[in-house]
């Protein structure tokens, strides 16, 4: 009897077993999940500065090889971000600058867009213009909610902004001890999967800053000139929106469209003008799928649209609009890591996608 007891125990322990792995498992996610949540004004300039140190340790190279010393080269670089950054403030303050001075006239046209925005809702709907503009009342005090924070937040990014630039400086300055540090941690026999490791993390972070910044800059080009010819005013200034909007995939073109939508109907652009907004769109995202991401971007960051969309989501509910931001290149570099490592390569194929694979195979065929 004792024997049947003890064995009826460990059949229950074996059982109990896997439910008491995934409590675990659950447990880690949440905990995990909420100090990134709680740490977040200390983790993401920190990820921006790594990302940024990554992509620039090319060109402190080139400029050591001319003769500068480390911290010299470091500085050069950071000088020139910082001088590109304030190249695009400026050209969106002048953009800005030229939309103020005709604030009167598109505050009337906004107005009397409302008004024919109501009277339709009134007619086909039922709701009453007085329940209309309780709602656009409350609205508007929400606006103005909205605007102190984005106050806030603006002063917020320059404080993070110093501190991602000194990261960005420290990182690049001291690459070699982390590299040897992380090394370390490493057994003798798992090191060279290791350096493989750093390397994949190094160019994935590489090609993908640098492709997305060219296809920024792209896009930028190719809505300047489809907006101007369609005849919209301040085309730099919507072109410029759609292209930094395109740090977000998937909804981030769509919302810079929209906006210069609004901007066309608020200066009194008929459908000729809309349609044409809606033509340069559709001609911009073919050329930007089929010739740019492929060219610029390339395969590195391979992750399926199942998992981008999970990975924004969960970006931006952790980390905001900064998450949206580095969810893409954190993903790719999970997937670098998942990929080298025995244990996690079920992930890796997971979270990857076919596409770079079939390059290859066509690229192996053409040999």
């Amino acid at each position: 009897m004792k024997i049947l007891l003890q064995g009826l125990l460990i059949s229950e322990m074996d059982r109990a077993a896997p439910l008491q792995k995934m409590v675990w498992i659950l447990l880690f996610a949440f905990l995990f999940t909420g100090g990134l949540i709680y740490a977040r004004p200390f983790l993401v300039p920190l990820c921006f500065g790594g990302l940024l140190a990554m992509l620039f340790i090319p060109v402190s190279l080139w400029f050591e090889k001319l003769g500068l010393s480390r911290g010299l080269g470091i500085a050069a670089c950071i000088l020139l971000f910082v001088s590109i950054l304030a190249g695009i403030v400026w050209l969106i303050s002048w953009q800005i600058t030229d939309l103020a001075s005709e604030a009167t006239q598109v505050e009337t046209r906004l107005r009397e867009l409302i008004a024919k925005a109501q009277e339709f809702v009134r007619k086909h709907l039922g709701i009453s213009l007085q329940q209309q503009n309780e709602f656009l009342g409350n609205q508007a005090q929400g606006a103005g909610t909205f605007v102190s924070r984005i106050s806030s937040s603006l002063a917020g990014f320059f404080v993070d902004l110093i501190l991602v630039l000194v990261y960005i400086f420290l990182f690049m300055y001291y690459r070699g001890r982390i590299k040897s540090f992380i090394l370390q941690l490493i057994p003798r026999g798992e090191q060279k999967n290791a350096q493989e490791i750093i390397q994949g993390i190094r160019k994935v972070s590489q090609q993908y800053v640098t492709g997305l910044g060219l296809m920024i800059l792209s896009l930028w080009i190719m809505y300047s000139i489809g907006f101007s010819i369609v005849g919209v005013r301040y085309a730099i200034l919507f072109a410029i929106l759609c292209g930094l909007f395109e740090l977000v995939p998937f909804i981030g073109n769509l919302t810079g469209n929209a906006l210069a939508v609004l901007m066309v109907m608020i200066q009194g652009g008929g459908v000729g003008m809309i349609v044409g907004v809606l033509v340069t769109y559709a001609i911009v995202q073919f050329v930007q799928s089929y010739f740019l991401e492929p060219l610029v971007v390339g395969a590195e960051v391979n992750i399926n649209p199942l998992f981008t969309i999970i990975g924004l989501v969960a970006g931006e509910l952790i980390w905001g609009i900064a998450g949206l931001v580095l969810a893409i290149p954190l993903m790719g570099i999970i997937k670098i890591i998942c990929d080298h490592i025995e244990a996690l390569k079920p992930y890796g194929y997971l979270i990857g996608s076919d596409g770079r694979k079939r390059r290859h195979t066509k690229q192996t065929a053409k040999r």
